[in-house]
């Protein structure tokens, strides 16, 4: 099972695009998701202030650029681990050397057979598990 760890550290969504998490503790920990063999691939993100939202709308989309008001929650980066269960996860999640206020959200990532029969008959010949049509 793969599962998405997501870091959503308080004042991320406000902050300059330079600011980064001291990676000391993180590289550490990274180290020891990847010597357990369950790290799949792991990324920081830029603040929303150089981010797009691109909405939809009768057919057209609007791009909107960052920072985007009214904005409680945003990612500054992620894991992507792979695990025997949600349990397992979440015991990975606990072991993160997080600062106060700071959250990880984990969630499942949805696998091919999680999918109906039509959706996997659509996504057949891309090549790659997780692109769905």
């Amino acid at each position: 099972m793969r599962f998405m760890m997501m870091v959503m550290p308080e004042g991320h969504g406000l902050a300059a695009p330079h600011v980064a998490p001291s990676p000391a503790k993180i590289m550490e920990y990274n180290k020891s998701l990847q010597k357990a063999g369950v790290l799949l691939a792991l990324d920081g993100l830029f603040p929303p202030s150089t981010g797009a939202r691109v909405s939809y709308a009768d057919g057209k989309a609007t791009v909107i650029d960052g920072p985007f008001a009214g904005t409680k929650e945003v990612i500054g980066g992620y894991w992507i681990i792979q695990v025997r269960s949600r349990e397992e996860a979440i015991e990975w999640v606990k072991r993160a050397p997080m600062s106060n206020n700071q959250v990880i959200e984990v969630r499942q990532i949805h696998e091919m057979p999680d999918f109906p029969e039509e959706v996997q008959r659509a996504a057949e010949g891309f090549g790659h598990r997780n692109v769905v049509a």
